[in-house]
């Protein structure tokens, strides 16, 4: 017998609800499934004999693979991270990102003597309240490879991306995938340019990446495979797990051989939509960290001097298969030679001129991806870092309790103990750095309260709608005697 599966989903949308001064939406997602009676149903084989059995035998099988999948998909709800306007929506409550990154994952976790660390790093960050963790989807040539050359996979490696989804859905902990690097680091966009002039593409520059046809072809060859891998824990597809929250193109895309933006607008476009024609289940951003361009030529005098690298905030932003804005602040490198002060009052340029863009022009969510202070620059203290953690999650928590785009951010980086050679100077311990901790776990308890006075909110008008009084029911009646 043949098993057909069917499975369509409703979104139901009706305003009424405020979160202290937010106006939003609700969102609700039922999925149903169901069988059509009208279906053709195969009996035994007849005339065909042993070789129509086999042909039944494996369309079975096949079918009933799908089915398990769906089983699988609808045994998590709809519970998908969605964005809806300026917010992200979880099964119609806001959803704030307090997370991390640790780039690191995969490749610890390639090695199974090593997976104790990722278990205590998603552990320990659970148990501070944060929520989501960015980190690497790709490793391309070089030592222990994800990708050892295009269209070459690395199982082992796999399957440390497999153990860190798994552990990340363990602890409720969300994630952010990047699908590629900017830098030499894990291969990077250089990796992929080498492998097009290995096989006779003539290329002059790494930026090639972004406009040759063969790199790109690599490129989505990656995103293909990486979205559509089963997982070996989970028993999932990537592209059908709720535990990612969002696919990211790239970390920190540059193009500064062409500073008009012209060459990463038309990249970020079409890789987008090749994204979004494979999985519409997931978010998806660009990476970018936040420089102005020229379609926002009002806004490039809060560029850091000598960051003209062809990106473009709003221009990028805008582009329809990017669900979401992202911005990174590094002011100890990017202004290194200035003070303290003047570091911090950067930072508060920097992220309120993103907040309000994210809100009146972008109208899409905007996640703080990457900030820290690093330990290895001259008169550091460890109250410059948690001054600069309260600069960033003060900005965070006055748009959210507003009901503003600023849905979160991600600190660089997240370490287990025992991983000294990781060290970068940003790193975090959590049981080491105490008051950092505590900053993190604040924070995550407010944007927690804001959350649940929304939930109170939108019960409340739900309790009114319910029991109010269809307007002019009694009219024209006599009540009583």
């Amino acid at each position: 017998m043949v098993l057909y599966f069917y499975v369509t989903e409703k979104m139901k949308r009706k305003s009424g609800w405020q979160l202290i001064a937010m106006q939003s939406k609700k969102s609700k997602n039922q999925l149903l499934n169901g069988e059509d009676e009208s279906r053709p149903v195969l009996g035994s084989p007849t005339d065909q004999g042993n070789k129509n059995m086999k042909k039944l035998h494996l369309s079975s099988v096949f079918l009933i693979s799908i089915l398990l999948q769906a089983k699988l998909i609808l045994s998590n709800g709809d519970m998908f991270i969605r964005s809806q306007g300026i917010h992200f929506m979880l099964n119609g409550n806001p959803f704030y990102a307090n997370g991390f990154n640790a780039y690191w994952l995969m490749y610890v976790a390639s090695d199974p003597s090593q997976r104790a660390k990722v278990s205590a790093a998603f552990r320990q960050a659970a148990s501070h309240g944060l929520t989501v963790a960015r980190t690497w989807a790709f490793s391309d040539g070089g030592y222990r490879p994800l990708q050892r050359y295009p269209g070459s996979y690395n199982e082992q490696v796999f399957k440390g991306l497999d153990f860190v989804i798994a552990e990340a859905r363990k602890h409720g902990i969300r994630l952010i995938l990047s699908l590629a690097n900017n830098y030499e680091s894990f291969g990077g966009k250089k990796q992929y340019v080498n492998w097009a002039r290995n096989q006779g593409q003539r290329l002059t520059s790494n930026d090639d990446f972004f406009r040759n046809a063969v790199v790109k072809g690599f490129y989505r060859n990656h995103i293909r495979t990486v979205l559509n891998r089963y997982n070996t824990f989970t028993r999932l597809v990537y592209k059908n797990d709720p535990t990612i929250m969002a696919w990211e193109l790239m970390n920190e895309p540059r193009c500064p051989s062409d500073p008009s933006g012209r060459t990463i607008q038309v990249w970020i476009a079409e890789m987008a939509a090749y994204v979004k024609s494979i999985d519409r289940n997931h978010l998806l951003e660009a990476g970018l960290e936040g420089f102005y361009g020229v379609s926002s030529s009002w806004r490039t005098h809060l560029n850091p001097a000598g960051f003209d690298i062809g990106t473009d905030f709003i221009a990028n932003n805008r582009i329809p298969g990017i669900d979401f804005a992202t911005v990174h602040s590094y002011p100890d490198q990017w202004i290194s030679g200035s003070s303290e002060r003047d570091q911090l009052a950067f930072l508060g340029k920097w992220l309120g001129a993103h907040i309000q863009d994210a809100q009146n022009i972008l109208r899409k969510p905007l996640l703080i991806t990457e900030f820290g202070k690093s330990w290895k620059v001259p008169g550091f203290s460890p109250y410059q870092r948690d001054t600069l953690f309260n600069v960033v999650y003060l900005n965070i928590y006055s748009s959210a309790r507003r009901g503003g785009p600023a849905a979160g951010g991600l600190f660089w980086q997240l370490l287990a103990p025992g991983m000294d050679s990781f060290r970068d100077g940003y790193e975090i311990v959590l049981d080491e750095n105490s008051s950092t901790a505590n900053l993190i776990a604040q924070h995550a308890h407010k944007l927690e309260q804001i959350r649940r006075i929304f939930v109170r909110m939108r019960n409340l008008e739900r309790w009114r709608r319910a029991h109010a009084r269809p307007a002019g029911r009694n009219r024209g009646r006599r009540i009583g005697n």
